[in-house]
């Protein structure tokens, strides 16, 4: 699994990515609820750790702001703030789970395994949409308003891709190893040329732009 980790208590952080790393995981650890946003929002992780009471963003107003952006990536609540109220407050907010300090690590860690299994439902999914736009996954085929639309291998498992984390923007480098299982910068364009490419067809002929460039970022399918 690759899992972020938004703790502003320096030890707290460190235990908690420690342990995690020890049982293989990946982990991707940061303190402020800005650099958390960020960090969410051009990456992909199967488990957010989120603190409550952080800097800069609290932590409601960071799984908000996901949740709003269309960010689906389950979210484990780790805080000090353990009344009823309060996990309402999470849940409401958007969070899937809710762990009070102080926690047994085991404890967090057989949360952290049910929340990422919870997606695994998602991956079962024949029929994946964007508006007007749809690709059966089972007769591998894609229509946007009514209108079939011939696509090559690569494009249709480009557009796979970003409609199942839609709403998400992924980088350059997500692309590469996902369908191409590149897990190096080759120095070419050829995410840019495919993505050209899938746009020519998906996008062009119809009104409305699905593919979005995220300057600086990558790309997104939006809702």
């Amino acid at each position: 699994m690759k899992l972020l980790v938004i703790e502003d208590d320096e030890t707290t952080g460190a235990f908690i990515a420690r342990g995690l790393r020890e049982e293989g995981q990946s982990v991707d650890l940061v303190r402020t609820g800005r650099d958390g946003l960020i960090q969410a929002t051009t990456s992909a992780y199967d488990v957010l750790i989120v603190d409550r009471m952080l800097p800069e963003i609290d932590g409601l107003t960071l799984v908000k702001t996901l949740r709003g952006a269309g960010n689906r990536t389950p979210v484990l609540f780790l805080t000090a703030l353990g009344s009823v109220d309060d996990r309402i407050s999470g849940l409401n907010a958007g969070g899937d789970d809710y762990l009070i300090k102080p926690f047994a690590f085991g404890e967090l860690s057989a949360r952290v395994a049910a929340l990422a299994r919870r997606p695994a439902a998602l991956e079962q999914e024949t029929v994946l949409r964007a508006g007007d736009l749809e690709m059966d996954l089972i007769a591998r085929r894609v229509s946007r308003g009514g209108v079939q639309i011939d696509l090559l291998p690569r494009e249709f498992a480009i557009l796979e891709h970003l409609l199942r984390r839609k709403g998400r923007v992924q980088t350059r480098t997500m692309l590469l190893e996902s369908i191409w299982d590149i897990r190096f910068d080759p120095m070419t364009n050829v995410v840019e040329t495919h993505i050209s490419r899938l746009r020519a067809k998906i996008d062009k002929p119809f009104e409305t732009e699905l593919i979005k460039t995220v300057r600086g970022a990558g790309y997104r399918i939006e809702a």
